[in-house]
């Protein structure tokens, strides 16, 4: 009990400071836990985190794949912010499942693709689709590894990314003409609201216009998804919001001691905002729409889906 006590205050926020002043005697003023104790009971989470890195991956039937980044500073390298990289995925039983965290330095392509490769090693199913940021070496890594998958840039990022590219007085203007676009029901009509934003700001803000136009496909693939399942999959906000309250807990602290210190708290904040994720409705619709999608991408073949009613009539 006293070991769950402590690794719930310190992974909720509390430093291992905090953590040994609330196990004070209020009389005495004696420790009743120090701070050297605190650190050794925490260590179950690097336990809990070495097991998260090996656990299999095949049972989880994941259709939509998310990938993101989070940067920490580590003291054994001075002021240089090194990248946690973080995959997360929705199944096809519409659970939201945190995949896999590590170091990766800096967000390299040969960091990215290690990053992927641990996963497909320990069972990672492909996936429909891969939502990322406009990271380029996570692009480039994407469509090596899953050149059959769909695509989609994260179109939070996208979006900030125009807006930067207008002045202030006509940014909600334009944020109203991207939202319409990214808010379409479908692919005809957001070509046409993307030839209209282009006559309308095509002068006045070259700049925006062709950042809208660079990765367009990219940021229109969620259109070809389930239509009930546009909002969650065209960004990458549940983990941006999880990546909240990790800056939360670790923004009180300049700089980790080292590697392990800085991943069984980065972990233990992801993992518990991840017990908090509400699944996604998949009915039997969306299920079928994707295994549909699956076929028409070459990700799934009509033949293998077939097989096991041949089997049961043959029984």
């Amino acid at each position: 009990m006293l070991e769950y006590l402590v690794t719930q205050m310190y992974s909720r926020g509390l430093s291992t400071r905090d953590v040994e002043e609330a196990f004070r005697d209020p009389y005495s003023g004696q420790l009743l836990l120090s701070r050297t104790a605190v650190s050794e009971i925490t260590d179950s989470l690097w336990e809990d985190y070495q097991h998260f890195c090996q656990r299999d991956l095949s049972a989880f039937e994941v259709e939509y794949l998310f990938m993101d980044a989070v940067y920490e500073s580590l003291r054994r390298v001075g002021n240089v912010k090194e990248a946690l990289l973080c995959a997360w995925g929705i199944c096809r039983d519409g659970r939201k499942i945190l995949l896999h965290l590590a170091l990766g330095n800096k967000e390299s392509t040969a960091a990215w693709r290690d990053f992927i490769r641990d996963m497909q090693r320990r069972g990672l199913p492909v996936p429909t689709m891969i939502t990322s940021d406009g990271a380029p070496a996570l692009i480039a890594v994407i469509e090596e590894v899953y050149p059959h998958s769909l695509r989609q840039r994260c179109l939070m990022h996208k979006t900030t990314n125009i807006l930067s590219k207008v002045p202030q007085a006509q940014q909600q203007a334009v944020k109203r003409s991207v939202q319409a676009i990214f808010n379409a029901p479908n692919r005809a009509t957001a070509d046409l609201l993307v030839q209209d934003f282009i006559a309308h700001y095509g002068q006045e803000f070259p700049s925006a216009t062709t950042c809208l136009q660079d990765d367009l496909e990219a940021c229109l693939s969620f259109l070809r998804c389930p239509p009930l399942h546009h909002k969650r999959i065209r960004t990458t906000n549940l983990i941006e919001r999880a990546f909240e309250e990790q800056r939360r807990r670790t923004k009180t602290i300049p700089r980790f001691w080292n590697e392990k210190s800085c991943l069984k708290l980065v972990f233990a904040t992801l993992m518990q905002a991840s017990e908090r994720w509400q699944n996604v409705r998949m009915s039997e619709v969306e299920v079928a729409m994707l295994k549909q999608l699956r076929r028409q991408l070459g990700l799934e073949s009509p033949a293998a889906e077939e097989q096991p009613e041949v089997q049961a009539q043959a029984v």
